[in-house]
């Protein structure tokens, strides 16, 4: 037993260092936004918010000296004296409480702005950085809990930003100058106390403060936990229904939040026990000076004036102390709140523009080549094995293969999701990681095999593809994708919501609609990825009528299940394994008899065992 607790105290040094590291570090990635380079106008703000703070502090240290001696005032000799002095020292202390409240106002409202300014770049930094990162990261994220970081990061910033910076280090401030004030007014031994007090204070509240915050840190992990889970739920409404797994789903979240629960008690009974601590040593230290005070007024060394004019110091002073206590713990769970959220911010970005990188030729003819693609999503998992192809400009590809074998992720290489591991891919003649990926992905235009939609109107959903299309051409292209007249005979048309992830629509509609979409893109390259899988056959053959008339012009990439809506291809690759088996037009593989005859005939029985079973049932 002694072992193990030998071995397992020193881990927790490491793990409180780290703490603090991170805590530091996040303190020092906020200070460029406070400061921001090349923003003079900011600056300027700082620098006078701060004078003012200053101004503030020194009215306020001041105020209980005027109102001593006002004390001392009101037992004069001289009666004149008695009437006009203390109501010049009542004016004056008045004024000085005035002027102290008002720096500090000023202040704040010069401070305000540089402070939402910040917040907001950081936020917005976030929401970039969360875009830019690899499709890898967002395939393993959790959006319930990605979006409670950023949340509680964007009010851990505000919390931080307004009160380290005008909170704690004005308090610190005045700490020092009434230190100074008590020790010149009176002798060390009352400086000596007020210190020994304020120590014992800031030492015990740090103490408290590491604890809350292992606990804080919990309840933040668990709060995401829930998060995640009851949005998961509800965006799997149906699914739910589907299983009946109602109770199953209420008992997930309802055990996210017992633990929730229980961090969150710990939390605030800790609060308690700090703030009871706090007080006793405020009350503690109040005590020694007053009686040290008592003694001086009983002994004659010391007016009554100065008896009030050092128990008004030590109020002033244990008030901000008092607050300090809850401001350094907001600070403290602020900084808590914001490491994920900087966390995400230190996240790399795995395809990245390399420096020097060209825009790629948005005038090119648009061929596209894949010289000996290697590729995997992990090193023991190899997914494309020399894959090699080119796609003449203007002309039509498609890939064909059994589920697994590596069609999408071809489509995923060519927009750039991911880089290669080994060979190749470039359009005309550049190196896709030569060139920048704005210029790539403006010249390619998708059609997912699952379409997502925002939740949004179809008409926003459609114009998505080109920002700012006028109705006009957003109507054109919907007619191109067959889903105009669907749209009009809606009662808002364009104006209809189709509600989360497009749920309101059918598979068909959405299919449609993210067709309309690309088509509005108007790109050079067109990938397909079973854009039609979503279809009836009617409707399908009316969307291949409008991607052949679409694609006529464009260098096409199709990636398809079902063979019918290939055999106009050009060229057709057939895929297994990660490697090309079989290559050519669809009558030369099928005069082959190979993989690609084969396939054909399993669908050709498959469409008519569908065909019979509908005649039956007619």
């Amino acid at each position: 037993m002694r072992r193990t607790q030998a071995q397992t105290r020193p881990a927790s040094l490491p793990n409180a260092r780290r703490a603090e590291r991170s805590g530091l570090q996040t303190v020092l990635s906020l200070l460029p936004y406070l400061w921001p380079t090349g923003n003079t106008g900011a600056r300027i703000r700082v620098s006078i918010a701060l004078v003012f703070m200053l101004a503030a502090k020194l009215a306020t240290v001041y105020v209980p000296i005027l109102y001593g001696r006002a004390v001392d005032a009101l037992a004069p000799t001289d009666a004149t004296a008695m009437v006009a002095l203390p109501v010049a020292l009542i004016v004056g202390y008045g004024l000085v409480r005035v002027a102290a409240a008002g720096f500090g106002e000023i202040r704040d409202a010069l401070f305000a702005s540089v402070q939402q300014r910040a917040v907001r770049q950081i936020a917005l930094r976030t929401f970039r950085h969360l875009h830019a990162i690899s499709l890898r990261f967002h395939m393993d994220r959790q959006t319930g809990a990605l979006s409670r970081v950023i949340d509680r990061g964007v009010l851990g910033m505000q919390s931080v930003l307004r009160l380290a910076v005008f909170n704690v280090v004005p308090t610190a401030l005045e700490l020092v100058l009434v230190t100074g004030i008590i020790w010149h007014l009176f002798d060390w031994r009352y400086a000596a106390v007020t210190c020994v007090a304020v120590l014992l204070y800031v030492a015990f509240t740090m103490a408290f403060a590491a604890a809350r915050s292992r606990w804080r840190r919990t309840m933040n992990d668990t709060d995401n936990d829930a998060s995640t889970k009851a949005l998961d739920s509800l965006l799997n409404y149906e699914t739910v229904k589907y299983f009946n797994n109602e109770t199953h789903e209420a008992e997930r979240y309802d055990a996210s939040l017992a633990r929730y629960e229980r961090a969150a008690v710990r939390v605030q009974v800790s609060l308690n026990l700090l703030n009871l601590g706090q007080a006793v040593i405020i009350a503690i230290g109040l005590t020694v000076i007053m009686l040290m005070a008592a003694a001086g007024v009983r002994h004659g060394t010391m007016t009554v004036g100065k008896f009030v004019l050092v128990n008004t110091y030590l109020l002033q002073l244990y008030q901000p102390l008092n607050f300090l206590g809850m401001v350094y713990m907001t600070i403290k769970q602020g900084l808590v709140d914001m490491e994920q959220m900087f966390r995400l911010l230190r996240v790399n970005q795995e395809v990245a523009d390399r420096p020097g990188a060209r825009p790629l030729d948005p005038y090119g003819p648009g061929e596209v080549r894949f010289e000996d693609v290697h590729f995997g999503y992990g090193p023991d998992r190899e997914i494309l094995k020399g894959v090699s192809f080119t796609v003449p400009a203007g002309s039509k590809l498609a890939i064909v293969g059994p589920t697994g074998a590596g069609k999408s992720t071809i489509s995923r290489l060519l927009f750039r999701f991911y880089d290669v591991t080994g060979g190749r891919i470039l359009i005309d003649g550049q190196d896709l990681r030569d060139v920048t990926q704005e210029s790539l992905r403006a010249v390619i235009g998708v059609v997912p095999q699952d379409t997502v939609l925002f939740n949004d109107t179809i008409g926003y959903n459609i114009a998505y593809g080109h920002p700012g299309a006028s109705q006009a051409e957003v109507e054109a292209a919907a007619r191109h994708a067959q889903v105009h007249g669907f749209v009009l005979g809606l009662p808002e048309g364009y104006e209809t919501r189709v509600g989360e992830r497009g749920l309101k629509l059918s598979g068909g509609e959405k299919q449609r609609v993210a067709i309309a979409r690309t088509i509005l893109k108007d790109p050079r390259i067109l990938i397909l990825d079973e854009a039609t899988s979503a279809l009836d056959t009617r409707t399908e053959q009316e969307i291949q009528a409008a991607l052949r008339d679409v694609s006529a012009h464009r260098t096409t990439l199709v990636i398809a299940h079902r063979l019918s809506t290939v055999v106009d291809a050009d060229e057709i690759l057939v895929l297994q394994d990660g490697q090309v088996r079989e290559r050519g037009t669809h009558a030369a593989l099928l005069a082959r008899n190979g993989l690609y005859a084969r396939m054909w005939a399993a669908q050709a029985a498959e469409q008519e065992h569908a065909t019979a079973d509908a005649a039956v049932a007619d």
